[in-house]
């Protein structure tokens, strides 16, 4: 494994990249609403892409075909926009987006409920799986290790009766978008490889209201629950400082 230490002036570079990245999603948020389709999301992410001056990062990564993942109620992650997708009241939905300025990613998350008769179990796992990255990125500090991070989001998670997803992780980022290590969303404190100062992780945690388990559907991208039950997932590009976490898409 070759983790990357970062320099305080490429740390400043991802800081930018990732700005863009939190102004596209706050844009997005604006157009979640019933009777949208998550293509209009998309449009909307792309045109503010341009906008700004950055690429998406998504598009075109291993033949993905847009700039957002947009991921409705049982639908974990990849979800692929489209103008028969659209969103009702009562829904929630992922939004995970990630751009490449000068040479460098940001990448985030957030999940939107829309309208407003979204359940209230829905609701609380919105706010559960926030609040697992919160703690997350707590636990972010030089000396502190990967499996810390994981089991700051499994405690919070599993203490609420949610499930976290094990099938995919959080990871490295950098020059790629992709990068070592990968960042469980569970783990055993003391474990794992250690935190130090210059490496940026993209945190994510995904948490189920019902099982852990998931399967990818026939377009190769769009993954759901198994049991059918709703999940959220929510996103921050993390740089270690010696002062601790620096959240970059913020």
């Amino acid at each position: 494994m070759a983790i990357t230490i970062r320099t305080p002036q490429e740390i400043e570079k991802m800081r930018r990249s990732g700005h863009v990245v939190r102004e596209v999603l706050e844009h997005v948020r604006q157009a979640v609403r019933p009777g949208a389709t998550t293509l209009d999301l998309e449009r909307a992410a792309a045109a503010k892409i341009r906008e700004l001056g950055a690429t998406p990062a998504f598009k075109g990564y291993r033949g993905y075909p847009c700039a957002l993942c947009t991921s409705i109620n049982s639908e974990v992650v990849h979800g692929i926009p489209s103008a028969e997708r659209e969103l009702r009241d009562g829904d929630i939905v992922s939004i995970d987006t990630g751009v490449v300025m000068d040479g460098y990613y940001g990448d985030s998350a957030i999940t939107v409920a829309v309208g407003s008769k979204v359940a209230e179990k829905a609701q609380k796992l919105l706010a559960v799986t926030e609040a697992s990255l919160d703690s997350a990125i707590r636990a972010v500090k030089p000396g502190a290790t990967l499996g810390d991070v994981g089991a700051a989001v499994q405690e919070t998670v599993e203490a609420e009766g949610f499930s976290v997803v094990r099938d995919f992780v959080g990871h490295g980022i950098g020059t790629h978008l992709h990068e070592d290590p990968q960042v469980p969303n569970y783990g055993t404190p003391g474990c794992g490889p250690k935190l130090k100062a210059g490496m940026v992780l993209a945190i994510e945690p995904m948490v189920n209201a019902g099982g852990a388990a998931v399967k990818v559907l026939k377009d190769g991208w769009t993954t759901v629950t198994r049991d059918g039950s709703w999940s959220a997932h929510f996103e921050h590009t993390v740089a270690v400082t010696k002062e601790g976490a620096l959240v970059l898409t913020q």
